[in-house]
């Protein structure tokens, strides 16, 4: 009798582990599992956008400044926020443009506004001259070919700025009958001037005047 009850015990328990190795496997039909809900699903990163987060322009490198000027003109810069290397270039290529036409012409007015009183009483001389012995200038600025920044000082909030000019200019001497004395009207001059142009910085008067020139 204890036998059979060992014997149907050692039954029930292989029919047992058989049904747990069928039941404890996957088959593939089972259920799977909900997708969660937009709130539950895990949120993505935001990636910094790396044209206008992580990338830093890189500096424009201005070849119209000479590295000697760098620092007056940083120093001019933090004395006048609104200062533009750029703007002052075209102005200053427009200042030689027009000073140098007003010379030839003799236009001591224009002049006047435009150079500081030392070098209006060169210009001046020079003009006076020019018309004692009876000669006109009948030059022509072709073109400016390089406008270059070459110094700049700061002294308290008295700025200058040095620049140098390389263009191509038509110079023709005329005598009182008009005949040419001097220079070609077809052929341009190579001329390299260095001008000086100072202002007082948060002054009423945006203008820079011319306060030196010299030659190359």
């Amino acid at each position: 009798m204890l036998f059979y009850v060992v014997l149907l015990a050692m039954v029930a328990l292989f029919l047992a582990l058989r049904l747990y190795s069928v039941l404890g496997k996957r088959t593939g039909h089972e259920q799977q599992p909900l997708p969660r809900s937009a709130d539950d699903r895990a949120r993505p990163v935001a990636m910094p956008r790396t044209t206008e987060a992580t990338q830093t322009p890189a500096p424009v490198v201005n070849r119209n400044i000479d590295p000697r000027a760098e620092q007056g003109l940083r120093g001019i810069i933090a004395g006048e926020p609104g200062f533009d290397v750029n703007q002052f270039l075209a102005g200053a290529q427009s200042a030689y443009r027009m000073t140098l036409e007003a010379f030839w012409k003799g236009d001591e007015q224009a002049l006047s506004e435009l150079v500081d009183t030392d070098v209006l009483a060169a210009f001046s001389e020079a003009i006076a001259q020019r018309e004692a012995a009876g000669e006109t200038l009948d030059n022509r600025l072709i073109r400016v070919e390089t406008a270059k920044i070459v110094d700049a000082q700061l002294a308290g909030r008295d700025a200058r700025i040095t620049v140098r000019f390389d263009a191509d200019i038509v110079a023709v001497t005329r005598d009182a009958e008009g005949q040419v004395v001097a220079g070609s009207l077809s052929d341009a001059v190579e001329t390299h001037d260095i001008w000086t142009f100072a202002r007082t910085l948060k002054s009423g008067d945006p203008n820079w005047k011319l306060v030196d020139t010299d030659e190359a």
